[in-house]
């Protein structure tokens, strides 16, 4: 999986580049990509990440170029994406609702607060909200995730169950799990149902989404006979190999509230591993400094 966003941004301050970044702010209707969605665009025009594609991507990446170019600090654009109203300006896609974007230019000799600003939490995405996910939820908010409970029984996914998580979500069946949520390549997956068929449904369409983590929960057996009905549905053993099955590092536990601890170590584990070894130092010293 790629690096984070926050990460690469740091990156090309330590490295003198000035950038802009390109921020979804507000939506309303349908739209490509939601709010907090975020590009980067460094001089010569390289980019990294997406406000939505099309024509959307392609009038910001036209404003990036423009403020490169004048420095101008920060200013917001307000698009309709309806091609009905081309004559009044939209642009021309199907998706027919607004987004608000905001440009940002970054000087690396100069970042002010950006650094801190900019560090966005990872979010992770608990398929279940039974007593592990009860026990996982809030040891993951203390490490700066924001977490999402999906069930598909509204007495497991409330906010009266999980008060301080980002979202609880009912979805109608595990089919349909993912929805009403948008993962990008730092998420992270969490499978916690209640029963082997639900951890299949959910497992099924997280591989092929993008992710920063892949976990579910079971023992071995359990997991190579699920293994074993998607290896003969043609999922092949190098996407397999990404999930993290048995789910948390080895510590003995057996308790809800043990499991949600190693389960948040593995992902402590991972998420430390997503620079590449030797920038870890530097990473450290930045995040200190």
């Amino acid at each position: 999986m790629g690096e984070p966003i926050s990460y690469i941004a740091r990156k090309y301050i330590e490295e003198g580049y000035d950038f802009v970044v390109a921020k979804v702010v507000s939506t309303k209707g349908s739209a490509p990509r939601h709010r907090g969605a975020v590009m980067l665009m460094r001089d010569g025009g390289h980019t990294v990440g997406t406000v939505g594609g099309g024509l959307l991507e392609a009038e910001t990446e036209k404003l990036c170029r423009q403020m490169l170019q004048t420095k101008e600090k920060t200013r917001t654009y307000e698009f309709t994406l309806d091609e009905k109203q081309k004559d009044k300006g939209a642009l021309e896609m199907g998706c027919g609702g607004d987004a608000t974007i905001q440009l940002e230019y970054i000087s690396a000799a100069d970042p002010g607060n950006f650094v801190e600003e900019f560090k966005q939490k990872s979010r992770a995405f608990i398929f279940g909200g039974g007593h592990v996910a009860k026990a996982l939820d809030p040891v993951l908010r203390h490490v700066d995730f924001d977490t999402y409970i999906i069930d598909d029984r509204e007495e497991y996914a409330n906010p009266e169950r999980f008060p301080e998580a980002a979202a609880t979500i009912v979805c109608s069946d595990f089919e349909h799990c993912f929805d009403d949520i948008e993962v990008d390549e730092d998420s992270y997956l969490i499978i916690v149902t209640r029963g082997h068929r639900g951890d299949l449904v959910v497992l099924r369409q997280a591989l092929q989404k993008p992710h920063a983590y892949l976990g579910m929960i079971g023992s071995k057996r359990k997991n190579n006979l699920l293994f074993d009905t998607l290896r003969e549905e043609g999922v092949s053993e190098e996407a397999l190999a990404e999930v993290h099955a048995p789910i948390g590092l080895e510590i003995g536990s057996e308790t809800p509230e043990e499991i949600g601890v190693s389960i948040a170590a593995e992902i402590i584990q991972v998420r430390s591993q997503i620079t590449p070894e030797e920038e870890k130092a530097d990473s450290k010293a930045l995040l200190h400094a």
